[in-house]
């Protein structure tokens, strides 16, 4: 029914609307026998508690129970619960698209267009941004710019991974499932109250599932698509005194997986080579295997090593009138691969290719602000943040001689380093008790630098008798500010109306090369292989956002129904692809002029009864060009934004009912997305990846006392895939095939 009505806007409208239209009109009656109200959600949103429905911002509140029972289990899997939103796991790390607004370049000098944090804490690589979710409190995404209270890198939105804090009462808990493709998961949780002072929390999971990509190759090894990764956490709360607490928290998580997990793009499109890809699909079990027998080089085993670990700091001081918060972090990733890589060299030719990586990665961050409380109309909070990173990579390609290159192509890089500097404050101002205007704004200095070098080599190791290197030295410095107004009313108790202007951005950077004359690292940039810096340098994107919105709850609150529209300018989108400078190929990242994004996001859900209860979503979208040109000779103007689809609607059902001396609780969930693409456009190739519906399907059964649970999940019951990214070699990552599971849950 829902693939009938999709392309209709009206119909799929009120399709979705029309659950509310009938319960609204139902005699009181029926009403009444609705069944209990849902409940309330706190959200740190604007930084400090309050309740979603009361927060003027378009966001989605994802709460663990609802992680678990849709197995949600990571960053990468929350797209299809949020409209207007894709988390795609590609091989360089988590790439995260709202409202068409996103970002390709997940170098070490590259930033996201998504602010990604975990309990606050900004996570600069979307390598480790995709690790396992474990004893969460909730998910917040936020979607539009937020460059105020969140700072640099939010032109898309931000999201925020809030887990769980210690509690003075004992607790413990622990799961274990398997499934499909060999997968096992395991984990834990024990809180501890030492005493009225100290609260102790430890938590640790385990997950592993075989590769879901089959080898075509006629060779013995392994690929990608697998998992076997291990995180943990411990956490310390401390009652400094009664009027302030510390919370500390450290965490590990070991990642131990193939980054091979790529097929060519020809699995899923014909007319590649004539440069007009079209979809042709196929079987699942086809369009996973990866067929691709390299012409010049026998595959190795590939694999890809990551471990991150961090420390951290959250003060909380009652000085009265405010609240003093401090904010502090370190974190250290440290990931070392080697990947069979596909190369597409020239039209219709591919190459096998060896890279192998390594490279580390130091974060900082602090952040100290005071947020004073409501004593009166006036309520605000301010604050200054600093963030460094330093970090060094070295790529390397070999097997390119017959793409005329050296044996070895080479990227030693580092240091490369970054450190944002940042004042902001907000401001309410609450005219009467029904009406409120807020004002914001936010003043950022980056600097960034890097120096390295792309190298010619004939072995491993440079020999300057026999090698050349180019040299890479690039620095930049930037200011920026960014800023928000606006206004919330209520209209009746429970139902709010909201309207505001906000800007983001992403910081600037560099490519490859160095410009005339430049000096670091022993080597001088030869004037003739000099790049302008007009090409070596990108400037910030920007983005403002016309945004309104309406909140309410309906029918004794067991219903809930948010709506925003929202239009932006966008501009200077930075925009990432490999192409020729200087004679050799490199990772370039240009500015691309102008892009208009417009849309509608309609989202709630309804306790329907005290055993069912329905949530539905549905977003239109219009994200494109206004002002680009790849290459400087054609017009994309007019072309859609990457992974933009103009429509998605959702919808979810669960029956709970008592079975014995339990609780059977049967969930269903579908998402109907529209087609989008995904363009390579230094290529000049734009994929059509066409309309999909995806379902998934829950049983969980609940003891009496909820002691123990036992919880059956399906994912993709269509067992369709789709790539979710291509990159400039040809090389597409599909989506996950239909995977189910069997999770045994204990709590004390």
């Amino acid at each position: 029914m829902l693939k009938s009505c999709v392309p209709d806007h009206a119909a799929t409208l009120a399709l979705t609307l029309s659950p509310l239209i009938l319960l609204a009109g139902a005699p009181a009656a029926a009403q009444d026998q609705a069944g209990a109200a849902l409940p309330e959600v706190v959200v740190t949103a604007q930084r400090t508690p309050a309740l979603e429905s009361k927060t003027p911002v378009s966001m989605t509140v994802l709460g663990e129970r609802q992680l678990v029972e849709r197995g949600l289990e990571n960053p990468g899997d929350i797209g299809a619960a949020i409209p207007n939103v894709e988390f795609d796991n590609a091989t360089d790390g988590l790439r995260i698209t709202m409202r068409g607004v996103s970002s390709a370049d997940t170098t070490g000098k590259g930033d996201p267009s998504a602010a990604f944090m975990v309990d606050g804490v900004y996570i600069a690589r979307p390598q480790i941004q995709n690790l396992s979710f474990y004893d969460l409190e909730r998910v917040e995404v936020l979607r539009g710019p937020q460059g105020t209270l969140y700072g640099r890198n939010t032109t898309a939105g931000a999201v925020n991974v809030i887990s769980r804090t210690p509690v003075d009462t004992f607790a413990f808990d622990a799961h274990a499932g398997i499934g499909n493709y060999r997968s096992r998961e395991a984990g834990a949780m024990l809180n501890v109250p030492v005493n009225d002072a100290l609260a102790l929390r430890a938590a640790v999971v385990a997950h592993r599932h075989d590769s879901y990509l089959r080898n075509g190759q006629h060779t013995p090894y392994a690929l990608g698509l697998d998992r076997d990764d291990v995180s943990a956490r411990l956490s310390a709360k401390i009652r400094l005194h009664r009027d302030a607490t510390l919370l500390l928290r450290a965490d590990h998580s070991r990642v131990d997986d193939n980054n091979d997990s790529f097929v060519p793009d020809t699995n899923f499109y014909s007319g590649v080579s004539a440069g007009a890809p079209v979809w042709q699909g196929g079987s699942t079990r086809n369009l996973l295997t990866n067929r691709f027998i390299s012409p010049n080089s026998t595959p190795s085993q590939g694999y890809s090593h990551k471990t991150t670990s961090s420390l951290g700091a959250d003060l909380q001081w009652d000085l009265g009138a405010a609240t003093l918060y401090y904010l502090g972090s370190h974190r250290d990733y440290d990931q070392q691969q080697l990947t069979n890589s596909y190369y597409r060299v020239a039209p219709g030719v591919a190459l096998g290719v060896h890279q192998d990586f390594d490279g580390w990665y130091r974060q900082d961050s602090h952040e100290v602000r005071l947020a004073s409380k409501a004593a009166g109309p006036l309520t605000g909070q301010a604050g200054v943040y600093y963030f460094r990173e330093r970090s060094s990579q070295s790529y390397a390609f070999r097997d390119l001689e017959a793409a005329g290159l050296t044996p070895y192509y080479a990227f030693p890089h580092g240091p490369t380093r970054s450190a944002s500097k940042a004042l902001f404050g907000q401001a309410t101002y609450q005219v009467r008790g029904d009406l409120r205007l807020t004002a914001g704004a936010r003043r950022t200095m980056d600097k960034k630098s890097r120096y390295g070098a792309t190298s010619f080599q004939q072995a491993s190791v440079f020999n300057p008798a026999t090698d050349l290197q180019l040299l890479n030295a690039a620095d930049l410095a930037t200011n920026q500010a960014t800023w928000r107004l606006g206004a919330d009313f209520d209209v009746t108790p429970s139902t709010m109306v909201y309207a505001s202007i906000a800007t983001g951005y992403k910081a600037g950077g560099f490519n490859d090369g160095c410009m005339a004359g430049a000096q670091a690292l022993g080597l001088t940039c030869n004037p003739a292989l000099a790049v302008p810096r007009t090409t070596l340098v990108y400037q910030p994107e920007q983005l403002r956002a016309y945004e309104a919105g309406v909140k309410t709850r309906f029918l004794d609150q067991r219903g809930a129904l948010n709506v925003s529209v929202f239009s932006y300018d966008y501009t200077n989108l930075q925009l990432s692809g490999v192409a020729i400078v200087a004679g050799a190929p490199r990772f370039i990242t240009n500015n691309a002029g102008e892009a208009s994004v417009k849309g509608l996001e309609l989202e709630g859900q309804f306790k329907l009864t005290a055993q069912d209860q329905l949530v539905y979503a549905l977003s239109l979208l219009d994200a494109h060009y206004v002002r680009y040109s790849p290459d400087g000779v054609h017009s994309w103007n007019g072309n859609k934004l990457d992974r933009a689809p103009a429509h998605t609607v959702s919808l979810g059902y669960e029956r709970s009912m008592r079975v014995a001396d339990g609780v059977l609780a049967a969930g269903l969930d579908t998402r109907r997305s529209a087609d989008y693409e995904i363009a390579v456009a230094s290529q000049l190739l734009r994929y059509r990846v066409p309309a999909r519906t995806e379902t998934g399907a829950s049983l969980r059964y609940t003891v009496a006392g909820g002691a123990w649970s036992v919880l059956a999940r399906v994912k993709n019951l269509e067992n369709k895939v789709r790539p979710i990214s291509i990159d400039s070699f040809g090389m597409a990552v599909p989506s996950d095939p239909r995977t189910f599971d069997l999770r045994v849950d204990y709590r004390y």
